[in-house]
C-alpha cells in the first residue's frame, strides 16, 4: 500500500463525511475545553475557599502551604503516568478515565473532616488534572488540520482561564455561607458530570494508530471522518523513532524539545499560580487595602481578556513572537512593583501588565508541548512537560506564604521576575516556529536549531 498522504477535507466529500467530521470536532473540542475548564475551576476555587476552609479545618502554615500545592504535586505524578498510558495503550480510554477521577473526588471534598483529607484528595484531583493535560489537548491536536491549529489549541487556554475565573465568582458567591468554601469545591462535580457524558464515542487518535502501525484502521478513521493528515510523514516520524517511553525524552534527537517544553512551561506558570493562589496574603503585603475579593476578581478576568488575545494572535504572528518578548515585559513588570511597593499606580499597572501579557502566552501552553515531539511520544512528552512545570508551580505555591512571612513581597516578587527572565532566555534559544506546520513536521522542525 503506497505511504501518499491523506487527500484533505474537501467540498466534494459526501455531506455525510462531513457532518461526521464536524460532529467529531465538535463533540471534541467540548469535550476537551470543559475538562481543561474543569482544571483551571479546581486551582482557582482553592483562592477563594482558603481563607475559610484554614479556619474551619484548624490549617497550620505548613498545612495550608500542602493544600494549595497539592493538585499541583498530583500533577507531577499525573502527567507523565497517563501520558504514557495514552501513547502505549490509546488516547481514548485515558481521555475517559481521568473525568471520572475528577467527579469523584470533587465530591469527596464536600465531606472532609481535617486538612490532611483535604490534601490527598485533592492530590489525587492533581493526578487527573495531569492526566488532562497529557491526554486532551493531545487528542485534539491530532484530529486538528495545521492550519487553524494554533487558535484552536489556545482556545482550550482561554477554557482554564474561565474556569479559573469561574471558580473565583461562585467562591465569591459561597463566601459569606456558613461552610460555603464546601458547596464551592464540591461544585466542580457539575461540570465533571457534563464532560463524562460528551467523552463517551469519541474515537481512537488516527494519528497514534499510525504510530503503533495500524495503519487500516487509521485509514478508516480518515476516510470516515475526512481526517488532514499526512500520512508519509506520520509514517516517517515512526520509523525514526524507534524507542519509545521516558528514556526517548533525553535522547539526543529529543532532548531540545523536552528541555525547552518543560522549561518555558515552568516559567509561565509558577509566579501566576504563586501568586494567584496567594494572592489576598500578597494583596495585604503590598499595603493595598481591604478589597483583595475585587482585585482577585480583575486578577482573574484580566486574564481571561489576555489568554483570549493569545488566542486571536496565535497563528498570525508566529509561536516565537507570542512567547519571547511577553517573558522580558512581565519579567520587569515584577521588577518594578519589587522596587517601588510603595507606589500604587505602579503596583497596578504592573500587575495588569505582568498578569495580561503572562495569560497570553500562557495560550501557547495548550501549543508548544504537542508540537515538539513526534506522535508516538506526543502524550508521554507533554506528560513530562507537565510535571515539569507544577514542580516549579507547586515549590513557588507551598514556599510563597513563608517568603512572605520572613523576607516579604518585594523578595517574592524579585524570585517571580528571575523565573520569567530564565524563561525568556531558554525560550529565545531553543523555541522553534511551528506555525501552520502539520504535527509531524512541526516535530521533525524541533529537532533543529531555531532561526530568529
Amino acid at each position: 500500500m503506497a505511504t501518499t498522504p491523506a487527500i484533505p477535507p474537501s467540498t466534494t466529500q459526501a455531506p455525510d463525511h462531513v457532518r461526521e467530521r464536524r460532529r467529531l470536532h465538535t463533540k471534541l473540542k467540548l469535550a476537551t475545553q470543559i475538562g481543561e475548564g474543569i482544571d483551571g475551576y479546581v486551582i482557582g476555587g482553592i483562592g477563594m475557599a482558603m481563607t475559610a476552609l484554614t479556619a474551619d479545618l484548624h490549617l497550620s502554615t505548613l498545612m495550608e502551604g500542602l493544600v494549595g500545592a497539592s493538585p499541583l504535586i498530583g500533577i507531577f505524578v499525573g502527567g507523565p503516568l497517563f501520558g504514557r498510558l495514552a501513547d502505549r495503550y490509546g488516547r481514548r480510554p485515558v481521555f475517559l478515565a481521568d473525568m471520572l477521577i475528577f467527579l469523584v473526588g470533587s465530591v469527596l471534598q464536600f465531606f472532609v473532616t481535617d486538612g490532611m483529607q483535604l490534601f490527598l484528595i485533592r492530590l489525587v484531583m492533581g493526578v487527573a488534572i495531569g492526566g488532562e493535560y497529557a491526554i486532551g489537548a493531545p487528542l485534539l491536536s491530532e484530529y486538528a488540520p495545521k492550519q487553524g491549529r494554533g487558535r484552536l489549541l489556545a482556545s482550550l487556554e482561554i477554557s482554564w482561564y474561565v474556569g479559573y475565573a469561574l471558580a473565583t465568582v461562585v467562591g465569591a458567591v459561597f463566601e459569606d455561607v456558613d461552610g460555603g468554601w464546601r458547596w464551592s469545591l464540591a461544585s466542580s462535580a457539575v461540570l465533571a458530570v457534563v464532560c463524562v457524558s460528551l467523552r463517551g464515542g469519541i474515537p481512537e487518535s488516527a494519528r497514534w494508530l499510525l504510530s503503533k502501525g495500524r495503519r487500516e484502521e487509521a485509514e478508516a478513521l480518515i476516510e470516515k471522518y475526512g481526517i488532514e493528515i499526512d500520512v508519509t510523514a506520520e509514517l516517517d516520524e515512526r520509523t525514526a523513532t524507534q524507542q519509545a517511553g521516558f528514556r526517548a525524552l533525553f535522547r539526543k534527537e529529543h532532548l531540545r524539545s523536552t528541555v525547552f517544553a518543560s522549561v518555558f512551561w515552568a516559567a509561565l506558570v509558577l509566579p501566576y499560580f504563586a501568586i494567584g493562589t496567594y494572592w489576598t496574603q500578597v494583596f495585604e503585603a503590598l499595603n493595598m487595602g481591604d478589597n483583595a475579593v475585587a482585585a482577585l476578581l480583575v486578577y482573574s478576568f484580566t486574564a481571561v481578556a489576555g489568554v483570549t488575545a493569545g488566542c486571536l494572535v496565535v497563528d498570525r504572528i508566529g509561536r516565537r513572537r507570542l512567547l519571547i518578548p511577553p517573558f522580558w515585559i512581565t519579567a520587569g513588570c515584577l521588577a518594578l512593583v519589587a522596587v517601588w511597593p510603595s507606589s500604587t499606580p505602579v503596583i497596578v499597572c504592573g500587575f495588569l501588565f505582568f498578569i495580561f501579557l503572562n495569560a497570553a502566552s500562557s495560550a501557547l501552553t495548550a501549543v508548544y508541548p504537542l508540537e515538539v515531539f513526534p506522535t508516538s511520544l506526543r502524550a508521554t512528552g507533554v506528560g513530562f512537560a507537565t510535571a515539569m512545570s507544577r514542580v516549579g508551580a507547586a515549590i513557588g505555591t507551598f514556599l510563597l506564604p513563608m517568603g512572605l512571612d520572613h523576607y516579604g513581597a518585594r523578595f517574592v516578587l524579585l524570585i517571580g521576575a528571575a523565573v520569567l527572565a530564565i524563561g525568556g532566555l531558554v525560550s529565545q534559544l531553543l523555541a522553534p516556529e511551528t506555525t501552520d506546520l502539520d504535527l509531524a513536521n512541526a516535530a521533525r522542525r524541533a529537532r533543529e536549531k531555531p532561526t530568529p
